[in-house]
């Protein structure tokens, strides 16, 4: 039986993100070991068939020694579970990880989810985070990106080799059985805000329209963890909010919203709190940036705005509101459309699938 490992940050993610992915493998016959640090869904990980082993990346941590420690770890842990093919996400498994891969020769697939702020932001940590990666995907067999855009920051850096083939997925895709397009019935119009509670996720452009427009009929909704003391104070005492703080189920307040405000000018992949929320049938704004443009289709799904500009939010938001409840429904049933058709996490599921197998057919022929 062919096993894959897939190295990934932790559980949460690998199961929210990557389940079907990992579901598709075992009923295809695939042993699945999935190599994170162990959080939520380890049961519904298990219960599916997928082995689990677990390791902390220290994704925020810049400490050598400590990722010197995370790629011995890998090496150790695919040394022993002599895995056919591994999958690598997030930039430290992706980095250690391949290194771990190309030194004992087994065959990888990483997916870049996002540069993430050292690689996207000039500087020293840009310079060695660009040449950890260049590194990390040498030797990979296929390289995936979940933008053009990414791809090409790899090619303008020379971070990839001339020979590594490329594939641009539409992000993680969506879940189209868990996200549904959802009945409309607005009593009050509202605005809703997903996302760790952070100035590059665009709060503060958030905070400036409820200011501007908040209303006994007009709500803006935020739902998100937040660790930053003083954005906490605000969320818990400004009026023209309501926080709600981290949620696990984010469907009923998705039911609720009206149109998803979401000025994002995070480095991420894709946003799939934008991909969700359009999935649903809602209305989004965007920034117009790598990993959130591709959502929408201007002015016909929802509005793009130019990253951190306040007074360009400010205006889509009033065009929002002046809409009738019938243009709002009819832009949110072009985004499920949209959806439907390019970003359904089946098509990244196939590619995967595919590539695999085409992996696994060289193994054979050589």
């Amino acid at each position: 039986m062919k096993k894959i490992a897939i190295l990934i940050n932790d559980t949460t993610y690998a199961y929210n993100l990557r389940g079907a992915i990992i579901e598709q493998l075992i009923q295809e016959g695939y042993q699945v070991v999935v190599v994170g640090k162990l959080l939520e869904h380890q049961e519904k990980l298990k219960g599916i068939g997928a082995k689990l082993i677990g390791v902390d990346t220290g994704r925020h941590g810049k400490n050598p020694f400590a990722d010197l420690h995370l790629f011995l770890q890998y090496r150790k842990i695919l040394k022993e579970e002599k895995p056919d093919v591994v999958l690598t996400y997030n930039i430290k498994p992706n980095v250690y990880g391949g290194l771990a891969c190309k030194n004992l020769k087994i065959p990888y697939i990483p997916n870049v989810t996002g540069l993430g702020t050292p690689v996207e932001i000039p500087g020293p940590l840009q310079k060695l985070t660009i040449q950890l990666y260049k590194v990390g995907v040498s030797g990979a067999e296929c390289v995936f990106f979940q933008n053009e855009d990414n791809r090409k920051f790899f090619q303008l850096h020379h971070m990839l080799k001339a020979a590594t083939k490329t594939k641009v997925l539409p992000g993680s895709g969506v879940d189209l059985r868990t996200f549904q397009l959802l009945p409309w019935h607005e009593e009050k119009l509202h605005f809703l805000f997903v996302a760790r509670v952070m100035k590059e996720k665009g709060i503060d452009l958030f905070l400036a329209a409820a200011h501007r427009f908040a209303s006994p009929n007009v709500i803006f909704d935020i739902c998100g963890p937040c660790d930053d003391i003083r954005y906490l104070k605000i969320l818990k005492n400004d009026a023209a909010v309501v926080y709600h703080g981290a949620q696990k189920n984010l469907i009923p307040f998705y039911e609720k919203c009206s149109c998803f405000l979401y000025p994002s000018y995070y480095p991420e992949g894709m946003s799939n709190v934008l991909l969700e929320a359009a999935a649903s049938g809602r209305p989004v704004i965007a920034a117009d940036r790598p990993g959130c443009r591709e959502t929408l289709e201007d002015g016909v799904t929802g509005f793009l705005v130019p990253v951190n500009d306040k007074k360009a939010v400010l205006k889509v938001t009033e065009q929002i509101i002046n809409m009738s409840v019938e243009q709002r429904q009819q832009m949110g049933m072009l985004g499920r459309k949209r959806i439907q058709e390019k970003f359904d996490r089946k098509i990244v599921v196939k590619t995967y699938i595919e590539e695999i197998k085409k992996i696994n057919l060289k193994g054979k022929n050589e």
